[in-house]
């Protein structure tokens, strides 16, 4: 019945000085309010690379060149390449193991009419599209021979119809003209969305061979080569293995001498963005704990000030008979109260943000739950450490003397 009580004339106090309350709890308002958003800018962002992952394949790996480094590691500044013909060796030594596409882009002006629109365009072969799972809405894909002919067809992504202002399926058959040279549209691809760091619906496809020769300025070189586990993510391993083993090989490449290329599955990259966006949202929620700080510094303050202004009701609540620990009890709660108000307040606050900068900016975003808890049993935290001082001071004022206060 005495908690109930003291709670009551807590309550009662703050409502005493309603605007003073309010305007103390703005600095654990915002610091609780910028916590939640921030963490819900960085689950959002997870939340939202991880989907692409998962829609790229974590049974993909990507080869890629590095730098060449000699005797100890040293690098030597030569930039390590990879070839069609390392392409073709992974696709005759992995069997049935892997699907093989290289990859060979640019961005480059695409004209159709007098519409145009900067693309990447991708030189490939034919098996990028089982790779990702890319379907063909009009028309067909190319095939070997229109690879092994260096034919100029193109096979475009979803959105570049509309780029271009024509309808996709009266694109298919006709002339687009990619760094002024004339392609026959062959085939346009159906939606597919963003993949990580891809965006095949914004691309255009050409055959490699075509892109080398034709587009590119007779480049032999590949940005990187493609290949998926068609036995699925279980048979890493064995793939790693004929990739190591293959590219050895072909670059000649001792066992156990620094390898020129690099072999990264998206699981990898998730992991690497997982951890740089951890970070980061440690940073910000970090930078928006000084709010939290400040406020709770504003709480004892205003707890401080309290306590001087009540101090005759200290010595009148004393001589009728409270003891220490109920005096300091009340002004524990008080400071309590104000805090985890004020973390509630953020909290409403901070999911309001979060909402206004997904329909503003068009970020996803991504209410964490763990977040919450963390952010409001944190303000209550505050409320009862930097309350201690204030409950204290009252607690041990003599009651003689605190009725002597004027």
């Amino acid at each position: 019945m005495i908690i109930k009580e003291i709670i009551f004339v807590a309550l009662a106090a703050i409502r005493a000085n309603l605007m003073r309350s309010i305007l103390t709890t703005l600095g654990i308002v915002i610091g609780v309010g910028a916590v939640i958003t921030m963490v819900a800018l960085g689950e959002g962002a997870q939340q939202q690379v991880e989907d692409q992952i998962q829609r790229m394949g974590t049974d993909v790996l990507t080869i890629r060149p590095q730098q060449v480094r000699g005797v100890g590691g040293v690098a030597s500044g030569e930039q390590a390449r990879l070839y069609t013909s390392d392409a073709e060796a992974l696709m005759e030594d992995a069997g049935e193991l892997l699907i093989v596409a290289p990859e060979i882009s640019q961005r480059q002006q695409v004209t159709h009419q007098r519409w145009n629109t900067n693309s990447s365009v991708l030189g490939t072969w034919p098996t990028y599209f089982d790779i990702y799972s890319m379907a063909v809405e009009h028309g067909r894909s190319f095939n070997w021979g229109e690879v092994e002919g260096r034919r100029r067809v193109v096979v475009v992504g979803h959105n570049i119809p509309d780029e271009l202002n024509t309808p996709a399926p009266l694109l298919v058959g006709r002339t687009v003209q990619i760094r002024g040279t004339p392609f026959e549209v062959v085939g346009v691809l159906a939606e597919k969305g963003e993949m990580g760091w891809v965006r095949p619906d914004d691309m255009v496809f050409i055959p490699v061979s075509t892109a080398q020769y034709r587009v590119f300025g007779g480049r032999d070189r590949l940005n990187s080569i493609l290949t998926k586990v068609t036995a699925g993510p279980d048979n890493m391993d064995p793939a790693y293995d004929v990739i190591d083993a293959t590219l050895r090989r072909e670059h000649r490449i001792g066992p156990g001498a620094p390898a020129d290329f690099r072999i990264q599955n998206s699981t990898d990259l998730l992991e690497s963005f997982q951890e740089t966006n951890r970070a980061f949202t440690f940073l910000l929620a970090g930078i928006a704990g000084v709010s939290l700080l400040v406020g709770g510094i504003g709480i004892m303050n205003i707890m401080l000030v309290s306590v001087t202004e009540r101090t005759r009701e200290i010595g009148v609540r004393k001589a009728l008979g409270a003891t220490r620990g109920a005096i300091l009890f009340q002004f524990l709660v008080e400071s309590l109260l104000l805090c985890f108000l004020g973390g509630v307040l953020g909290v409403i606050a901070g999911a309001g943000g979060a909402a206004l900068i997904s329909n503003m900016a068009g970020w996803d975003t991504a209410i964490s739950l763990e977040a919450v808890a963390i952010a409001l049993a944190f303000s209550a935290g505050i409320g009862l450490f930097f309350g201690i001082w204030p409950a204290q001071r009252a607690a041990k004022l003599d009651p003689i003397e605190a009725l002597r206060y004027e």
